[in-house]
């Protein structure tokens, strides 16, 4: 038995703080996630051949599943990086009225 999420936690990571904040509230305002939490991280990965060991800033949008693509089209499109990081995880559960609050957040005005 599957069933579909309702929410989702999307993240993806940028290499500076300034950026990232823009980032997050560039999707806030429009209304793709009720909120941004921005945060810095150490990451490690392949690019261009090599390991890369590099300082970033994640952020974690909090969304409806429905927005799924349309926010991860946003990213892509105010995106620096050639391939970012754009991942989304199933909320399973989550106090009603803070899911109440994200729904309603993300509704059209």
């Amino acid at each position: 038995m599957t069933t579909t999420p309702e929410f989702l936690v999307v993240t993806t990571t940028h290499d500076g703080s300034e950026q990232a904040r823009a980032l997050a509230k560039k999707v806030v305002e429009a209304r793709l996630a009720a909120c941004a939490q921005v945060y810095p991280i150490q990451s490690v990965y392949w690019w261009d051949g090599e390991v890369q060991d590099s300082a970033e800033w994640r952020i974690d949008f909090k969304t409806r599943a429905d927005l799924a693509e349309r926010l991860g089209a946003f990213i892509g499109e105010h995106h620096i990086y050639d391939t970012p990081e754009i991942v989304g995880v199933p909320l399973a559960t989550g106090s009603a009225a803070y899911l109440d609050w994200v729904r309603a957040e993300t509704s059209e005005r």
